[in-house]
């Protein structure tokens, strides 16, 4: 899903940025479709170091952050790296996906509808934004659609400054939630499946069918209420794509979020579907956890990122 939205090449080292947390990692490949942790190293941050946000300051000292960043990757074994993927944090960029109702032949209209059409998805003006845009499958109208993802350009910037002090090229940097997607795209599957990814004010949730997204939700809600948002979401879901007798009907759940709970995610669903759910584990994705004490919810997205090194 990933490697249409920019260019490829792309390392098999790669960086996860959270409020709390950052996570450097590089992968190694042990069989088809299949990784293994060759290096890693999660450290937590203080308090307010990082608060992300999309049209705010994330960063309160950059000198700080800087030698967290590189005191996390001296102790993965990866100083020497410096060409890193960058999974951004959950609240610092968005994602969305685009409908129009007819798509123009000329290009330079499509780039202005486009352009517009971001600028009042994501509230800011699009001459602000670095927006990566992928077109996907029409829906079920027959409307043309891309898949996008956004970030303020002063706030992607805070980032990349860090890295050319510390001489990185950060050739990729996407959200959180489509890093993690990453893990469930798949073009020969039939089949649904869906990511659901914790954040600050409540979690993302994008539903892909085979390799491409098919709804994407940013859900706030306190965690109390997170449960009944997640029932809301599968009832959306079940009245939308319709019956569970279909060949593509959701199979497969991918949660991210260490408040998460599988078991109750299970019941949840069993009571909006009817059926019992495969909730998946990071073998199920085909990352192979070490023994070390590293969590897949630190692993989850820039993992993600990195299994395309391999692409």
């Amino acid at each position: 899903m990933l490697e249409t939205l920019t260019q490829p090449n792309y390392p098999k080292a790669a960086l996860g940025l959270e409020q709390e947390s950052v996570t450097a990692l590089a992968l190694q490949k042990e069989g088809r479709g299949r990784f293994g942790i060759r290096q890693a190293a999660t450290l937590d941050l203080p308090v307010n170091l990082l608060v992300p946000s999309f049209t705010e300051h994330n960063i309160s000292s950059p000198n700080e952050m800087l030698v967290l960043l590189e005191e996390v990757t001296a102790t993965a074994g990866l100083r020497k790296q410096k060409r890193w993927s960058v999974s951004l944090p959950s609240n610092t960029a968005r994602t969305a996906i685009l409908t129009l109702e007819n798509e123009p032949a000329a290009k330079n209209e499509l780039t202005e509808i486009l352009d517009w059409k971001s600028e009042q998805t994501f509230g800011v003006p699009s001459g602000d934004l670095r927006i990566s845009r992928r077109k996907i499958k029409p829906d079920a109208s027959g409307k043309v659609r891309y898949f996008a993802t956004a970030v303020k350009l002063s706030v992607v910037d805070e980032y990349e400054t860090l890295f050319e002090r510390l001489g990185w090229h950060a050739g990729l940097l996407m959200p959180r939630a489509v890093c993690e997607a990453n893990w469930l795209a798949d073009a020969k599957s039939k089949a649904d499946s869906l990511l659901i990814s914790s954040q600050l004010d409540g979690f993302t949730a994008l539903l892909l069918r085979g390799d491409e997204p098919t709804v994407v939700r940013s859900v706030t809600c306190t965690e109390s209420e997170t449960d009944d948002e997640i029932y809301r979401l599968l009832m959306f879901y079940r009245d939308r794509f319709g019956e569970d007798s279909s060949d593509n009907f959701l199979q497969r759940v991918l949660v991210v979020g260490k408040e998460f709970a599988p078991a109750k995610l299970k019941d949840i669903a069993a009571e909006a579907l009817g059926r019992t759910l495969n909730i998946l584990r990071p073998e199920d994705v085909g990352l192979s956890m070490p023994v070390q004490n590293l969590n897949f919810d630190d692993l989850a997205a820039p993992a993600g990122l990195a299994t395309l090194g391999w692409n």
